[in-house]
């Protein structure tokens, strides 16, 4: 095991920015996906290229290289992994079995269910897989998660969650909350309270990720996160992702004051071995002032000396300085850690800037939408 150190610092302590080792590393198996989402940044997602095993076994040796002594969550992510057949993604998953044995991993995957079959469940329980759905509600709330020729694909993915749900296997969801869509707070949160198998739900506001629309603003995402916070407090049983770590966040504090946790490196990793740190919107985008992004192939070098040797990287210094900034001057920093190096670059096009209508929307306005419904149920309850 080698020792690599972390990169830059942050706050007045002067304290780690980002951590030297990764606790989560995405793969993408394929850039191919049978869906065309309107709001979907990945590009090439029309090609069919095929993660080579090659690849997979490198990534599989750069974790027991670093040697970490937390599990290591290897979070399929395309595409959609499952438009590759089964035979191939087992193939994928070979090089990390040894790891996974030995408690130094756990598999992750991200999907969108509409090929889901018992093929798949097998696989997923043999391997303990956790798996995340996308889906964005019920009928018309669903639109912009189409196929290719257009259509709707709310009745297919409900299948592969009712597959996943037979065989006795949890998911987790993940719901695009757009500027159609915010205001359906009620009926968002009602249909995943009744999807069987949902374990949690997670909201992404809509990002700005290169689309020419208008953003969610912070005072719609205010109202949603405060009638979700409102209904949980009510007794509502869904478990939302986002209210949890809040929760956590605040029991932590109450215990004394929290350490510092350096910011995960986040190396995603291609079909074809190409890596990028911090953000994985950032694969397969160039840049004039930033290049291609990509830290090295992992057929050459290993994730961590990739990770080590990083700190030379432009857009990785940039994005340090900004921590700094968020670190000595955002009161939501404790909580939040610094906006998204993905919503930085694509709201902004540097990662040089502080602040994000995404920390706005998805970190303040969650924050203050819990305390103003806490200290209004405190004033009701006298």
């Amino acid at each position: 095991m080698k020792e690599y150190g972390s990169i830059g610092t942050v706050g007045v302590d002067q304290e780690p920015a980002i951590a030297g080792t990764f606790h989560t590393l995405i793969m993408q198996p394929t850039t191919f996906c049978n869906l065309d989402c309107t709001y979907c940044y990945l590009l090439h997602r029309d090609k069919r290229r095929v993660m080579a095993p090659a690849v997979a076994s490198a990534c599989a040796a750069s974790i027991a290289e670093q040697g970490s002594p937390h599990p290591v969550g290897v979070v399929w992510h395309g595409g959609e992994p499952t438009a590759i057949p089964v035979k191939v993604f087992r193939e994928l998953l070979q090089p990390f079995e040894p790891l996974r044995r030995a408690g130094q991993i756990r598999h992750e995957i991200q999907t969108n269910a509409t090929l889901i079959n018992r093929r798949w469940c097998d696989l997923f329980a043999s391997i303990d897989m956790e798996i995340g759905v996308s889906i964005d509600g019920p009928g018309a709330l669903n639109r912009n998660r189409l196929d290719r020729a257009g259509n709707d694909t709310a009745k297919r993915t409900l299948r592969g969650m009712a597959a996943l749900a037979d065989a006795g296997l949890s998911y987790s969801v993940i719901c695009v909350v757009t500027p159609e869509t915010i205001g359906h707070t009620d009926e968002l949160a009602d249909f995943f309270a009744g999807l069987p198998g949902c374990a949690s739900v997670g909201f992404n506001i809509e990002e700005q990720e290169g689309a020419v629309r208008a953003p969610v603003s912070e005072e719609a995402a205010y109202r949603f996160w405060r009638r979700l916070v409102e209904r949980r407090l009510t007794g509502s049983p869904l478990r939302v992702r986002d209210l949890d770590r809040l929760a956590d966040y605040i029991a932590a504090s109450r215990i004394g004051p929290i350490a510092h946790t350096p910011y995960e490196p986040i190396p995603t990793v291609s079909h074809a071995g190409d890596a990028v740190l911090l953000s994985p919107e950032l694969l397969g985008v160039t840049d004039d002032r930033y290049g291609d992004f990509l830290v090295g192939n992992v057929l050459r070098t290993s994730i961590p000396a990739m990770i080590a040797n990083a700190g030379g990287l432009r857009y990785v210094r940039e994005f340090v300085s900004a921590l700094n900034d968020c670190a000595s001057g955002c009161p939501f920093y404790a909580f939040c850690k610094g906006a998204q190096a993905g919503n930085r670059y694509f709201e902004h096009g540097t990662l040089a800037v502080a602040e994000t209508n995404y920390c706005r929307t998805s970190r303040q306005a969650l924050v203050r939408a819990t305390v103003d419904q806490l200290t209004h149920l405190e004033v009701e309850n006298g």
